[in-house]
């Protein structure tokens, strides 16, 4: 169905991008859809036109001259070059006022740079994350839009609308200026990447140390999502361990291939980390545990030349699967504050004012690590919003306290029997790191001072005093 002056224009019909297009069209609004490859755009008309109004349109001045001023334009190509390819090919058809929405998982140094860029031109643009996958594009995604306030306000109509609804509320806020949105769904990425390691490795001890089968596993976890655990991942991975091969008659996990790909967000993620000095150790952790899944044929060489410990029975199985889930939790709890950490350390580094409490209730709906305890971590910020650490929250402090006996247990079998819990044994020695008055670094800076004077401080002077000591002359120290 088509109309003259579409409220907004869809560029880039994949399933992401028509599936946006579509969840606008259910709303009551009239969508103008383009696609660089004209089949896309016919195939969405003839099988999804009678859905709402849409206006397909077959080249870039057309999509354009469709749109209803000031054109709001919405960008779901792939990040990078493809892009500024597409901003290249609007830019001559555009007026100033004319919006441009980057709805891709873009790098956010690469939107503070095209809004730089298209503000110079009179061109507004907003950054914004999308999350929830296909069926969270059609049916209601956590939207995080960031660039000027003044674009926000005139797409928000469209994207309060179009976002998942939790307790009467959208899914979706303004995040900030320039990046701040793209960062924001950097760190969110980052956090899944996390979950989703301590999600497996859960799987792996359960498979290898208590030699359960991916159905009773599947069993594990959907008790698991009746309670504090609950969330989208676990959801899904019950799901997942559950499904049957249609060919082998064996459990689907079983027979896929253990390499998990990954888009680059989680490795964008950790590398902001390492610039900022956030120690999100459990989310790189996850990325390199991506790396060594990719090393397939070298572990397969390996698996028949190096050796570990001899399996040996547990003593309990059914203490050890709730010790999991409990470790599992406080793991969590220690992602999630590493990701927040993160933020709250970009926001000062770029002069963003990011509201946590508002980022954790638009992940309660719509994005992939939506959980039942997104609540709680609103609650916390909302109480404290300059929190230093999610972990110095009450009822954090206290989940992570009482966790910590079931955790430590955990990562001394996984070690007995030499399953790798890379998330899990991380996630604990950042706790233990973190919860300590005083660590080991004081030698680390006297062997700097040694090797390379970098001087030190002293416990017992001015904290803005620095000293060296001669270590190769006299031995001698002195005040510099």
């Amino acid at each position: 169905m088509s109309t003259a002056g579409a409220d907004f224009g869809v560029y880039g019909l994949a399933v992401m991008g028509q599936n946006l297009a579509r969840n606008m069209a259910h709303k009551g609004f009239t969508v103008a859809v383009y696609n660089r490859t004209p089949v896309r755009t016919q195939r969405l008309m003839a099988e999804h036109g009678e859905e709402g109004r849409f206006t397909p349109a077959y080249s870039v001045p057309e999509l354009v001259a469709a749109i209803a001023r000031p054109r709001p334009v919405l960008l779901m190509v792939q990040a990078g070059d493809p892009v500024d390819q597409a901003i290249a090919q609007l830019l001559p058809h555009l007026e100033s006022g004319d919006i441009v929405i980057d709805a891709g998982n873009s790098h956010f140094l690469d939107t503070r740079r095209r809004e730089s860029e298209l503000s110079e031109r009179g061109i507004m643009f907003v950054g914004t994350g999308v999350s929830g996958g296909e069926e969270g594009a059609l049916n209601g995604p956590s939207i995080m839009p960031g660039g000027a306030a003044a674009a926000y306000e005139r797409v928000a109509p469209v994207f309060l609308r179009i976002a998942a609804q939790v307790d009467g509320q959208p899914c979706c806020t303004h995040i900030g200026p320039d990046g701040a949105g793209h960062y924001v769904k950097m760190v969110h990425n980052g956090i899944e990447y996390a979950d989703i390691q301590l999600i497996a490795e859960a799987y792996d001890l359960m498979t290898n140390a208590l030699g359960m089968t991916a159905p009773e596993i599947a069993s594990i976890f959907e008790g698991w999502n009746q309670g504090e655990l609950g969330s989208y991942l676990i959801e899904i991975s019950a799901q997942v361990l559950a499904k049957t091969d249609a060919v082998s008659g064996r459990p689907l996990v079983d027979v896929i291939v253990d390499e998990a790909a990954q888009k680059g967000t989680g490795k964008w993620t950790s590398q902001s980390a390492l610039d900022l000095g956030s120690p999100v150790t459990a989310i790189t952790e996850a990325v390199f545990a991506r790396f060594v899944s990719a090393q397939r044929g070298q572990r397969i060489a390996a698996a028949g030349v190096l050796s570990g410990p001899r399996h040996t029975a547990v003593a309990a199985p059914d203490d050890l699967v709730d010790s999991i889930g409990k470790a599992l939790y406080a793991s969590k709890v220690v992602a999630y504050a590493q990701g927040f950490d993160q933020m709250r350390m970009a926001a000062r580094e770029y002069g963003w004012r990011l509201d946590p409490g508002a980022i954790a209730s638009i992940w309660r709906g719509g994005c992939i690590i939506r959980a039942r305890f997104l609540d709680r971590i609103k609650e916390a910020y909302d109480e404290t919003p300059d929190l230093d650490n999610l972990m110095l929250a009450p009822y954090f402090t206290e989940a992570v306290t009482a966790g910590q006996t079931a955790w430590r247990s955990v990562v001394k079998a996984a070690i007995d029997h030499g399953v790798p819990t890379a998330a899990f044994s991380s996630a604990l020695a950042y706790y233990d790191g973190y919860r300590r008055a005083r660590g080991p670094a004081n030698l680390i800076q006297g062997l700097r001072d040694y090797f390379g004077a970098h001087t030190y401080r002293r416990l017992d002077r001015d904290p803005g005093q620095s000293f060296h000591t001669r270590w190769g002359q006299d031995g001698a120290e002195v005040d510099v």
